[in-house]
């Protein structure tokens, strides 16, 4: 097991480029099962979920080659094998394997999913569109039984707006009988990106983007060629780093559009921030003033910038609230930055906080994927040097973080853990 080490402190000045979406890459990879042909995706970020996701594939009968970015999938020879347990439990998106093997197969069991602990995410909104088209759903033994003599198309409407349960269904639905409508569906560009595959490979789907998407069933579909949209999370993320650490960085291959609840609160905030066409050139002004965000469902402020959101607020002159209406528990965070001795208290689902204060280098532990995007950040402001553990859940979803933080001029390395501090992090 291994710690990112960071010395805070360092000015970041450069470039940087964005990799490929992972809330893209994770639904894009299962929506090939639909196909009868070879299936080429380009632009995929080098992320452990993108590489648990391929060897899946492969499990249930696919020809899987990856050639750096790009993968190639045969789905030709796939067959309906259950997902009991395995690699299923290492990560949530697991759960498009249902909707996928469902379209094809008319059958699937797939283990209930697993990835970040971010308090209760239920998949009843899967479900119930499963349900409406025609397949019968049971929990047996932990795992997620589906079976349907055939799909037929539905009038869908979501009781929460969900981007895994739109994406989900849109999977089964491209291959049902009829026109199936989903209402009250998410739009987030991850969702056009997947329906945009799917058009690609024949499935005839109208609306993604829009809270209404019509969707026309087909009997086949065939591979095609997709590349992928770039990571906004990612991309936010360094934004919010440049903000915190920068003097002048450019970051590049970013769709501005995407961000545009995270990049009208910097501006609140003093940050000077230049958009070009696939391009933003941050820099921070002179004194950040603190702001209140709270996040919602797309185009909103993202839940997934809410905690590197938060280690930056920490910088910034006055009182923040920082309000979390989509996963109130993902505050695990807050409780590392106090040992960075952040001035940050918790009151339901908001938190406080105060600034600005001079973070100090600490010992700290990365509860999730976001969590530890939020302690690199903070770790990049502190004073002295930053030890960071949990790194299984950064690499789930930023490709060489490192790598592209050295390059802009941060002190970051890795080390290997010694067997002490291996049975103390697994203790605590």
């Amino acid at each position: 097991m291994q710690k990112i080490l960071v010395e805070g402190g360092n000015p970041l000045k450069g470039k940087v480029r964005v990799s490929g979406a992972k809330n893209s890459a994770v639904a894009l990879l299962p929506a090939a099962i639909l196909a009868e042909s070879k299936v080429i995706i380009e632009g995929l970020p080098q992320i452990s979920d993108v590489d648990i996701l391929a060897q899946l594939l492969e499990e249930i009968g696919g020809s899987v080659s990856m050639q750096g970015r790009t993968v190639h999938i045969d789905p030709s020879n796939m067959v309906s094998m259950p997902l009991p347990n395995g690699r299923v439990k290492k990560l949530r998106a697991s759960y498009y394997f249902m909707g996928a093997m469902l379209g094809r197969f008319k059958k699937a069991v797939i283990g209930l999913p697993g990835g970040c602990h971010l308090g209760p995410r239920p998949i009843d909104q899967h479900i119930k569109g499963f349900e409406a088209l025609g397949a019968k759903v049971t929990n047996e033994q932990g795992a997620i039984y589906l079976r349907a003599d055939e799909l037929r198309g539905a009038r869908i409407y979501l009781d929460v707006v969900s981007v895994g349960a739109t994406i989900n269904i849109m999977l089964a639905a491209v291959r049902a009988k009829g026109k199936t409508i989903i209402e009250n569906a998410a739009k987030e560009p991850e969702i056009i990106d997947v329906a945009t595959l799917l058009t690609s490979m024949g499935a005839k789907i109208k609306g993604a983007g829009t809270d209404v998407i019509r969707i026309e069933g087909v009997d086949s579909l065939t591979g095609c060629m997709h590349t992928i949209i770039p990571d906004r999370i990612e991309a936010g993320t360094y934004t919010i780093l440049a903000a915190a650490q920068g003097e002048k960085v450019l970051i590049d291959n970013v769709i501005p559009q995407h961000l545009e609840s995270l990049l009208a609160k910097l501006r609140e905030m003093g940050v000077v921030i230049e958009e070009g066409d696939e391009q933003l050139l941050v820099q921070p002004g002179k004194e950040l003033k603190s702001v209140d965000i709270k996040t919602l469902v797309y185009p909103g402020f993202p839940t997934d910038l809410q905690q590197p959101f938060t280690s930056l607020l920490t910088k910034a002159t006055g009182t923040g609230v920082v309000s979390d209406t989509i996963y109130q528990a993902r505050f695990k965070h807050i409780d590392e930055l106090r040992r960075m001795n952040a001035q940050i208290k918790v009151e339901g689902g908001s938190a406080i906080v105060s600034g600005p204060v001079q973070l100090e280098g600490a010992k700290v532990k990365a509860s999730d994927l976001r969590a530890g995007a939020a302690l690199i950040v903070a770790g990049l402001m502190a004073d002295g040097v930053t030890e960071i553990t949990g790194l299984e859940h950064i690499d789930r979803g930023y490709e060489q973080l490192t790598e592209k933080l050295t390059n802009l001029g941060a002190n970051i390395w890795r080390e290997e853990m010694t067997e002490e501090e291996i049975e103390q992090f697994q203790n605590s």
